[in-house]
């Protein structure tokens, strides 16, 4: 997956899920597109006291005030901060030769390039990026193949 709000919006949504189940927020993916402007980041970004007032009121997104509070901290930091953009950024930590997990034990939940991904995003200022929210982003998005061995999509991301 590429692209500055594709990724600001599986970032924002990884941010959610932290404690919950993915099912519960890909329930919710219509309402959060509609409450957060469909992820323009410039339009969340812009985004104030009475928005999110909004969105702690709006029972269709996930209604915690720290999560609402990182998102439009975040869009604005992609603003501020990420002059190369969003794409580059966090594509540029995609490591080059990532192990395919042999079964789903295998399957770390953080990694070196996740670790270093979540540090240098809190350096620019962003929140709710820890190493395990940066390495479900890398799953989410294509960076890492974790697909098991013998899972069918594994060899079809291979090219196999």
């Amino acid at each position: 997956m590429h692209g500055d709000r594709p990724l600001f919006e599986r970032l924002s949504l990884e941010a959610f899920q932290s404690g919950l189940s993915w099912l519960t927020i890909l329930r919710k993916r219509a309402a959060f597109r509609a409450a957060f402007a469909d992820f323009d980041i410039a339009e969340v970004a812009a985004f104030g006291d009475d928005d999110v007032r909004r969105l702690l009121a709006d029972t269709g997104i996930v209604r915690n005030r720290a999560k609402i509070d990182a998102t439009v901290t975040n869009a604005r930091r992609t603003l501020d901060a990420v002059p190369e953009g969003l794409d580059s950024l966090l594509w540029s930590f995609a490591p080059p030769d990532h192990p395919q997990p042999a079964t789903l034990a295998d399957v770390p939940s953080t990694s070196p390039a996740s670790t270093t991904m979540a540090r240098e995003l809190r350096r620019r200022g962003f929140r709710f990026v820890g190493p395990t929210t940066a390495y479900a982003l890398m799953q989410a998005t294509g960076m890492v193949n974790d697909h098991v061995a013998s899972c069918w999509l594994a060899n079809l991301v291979a090219g196999r």
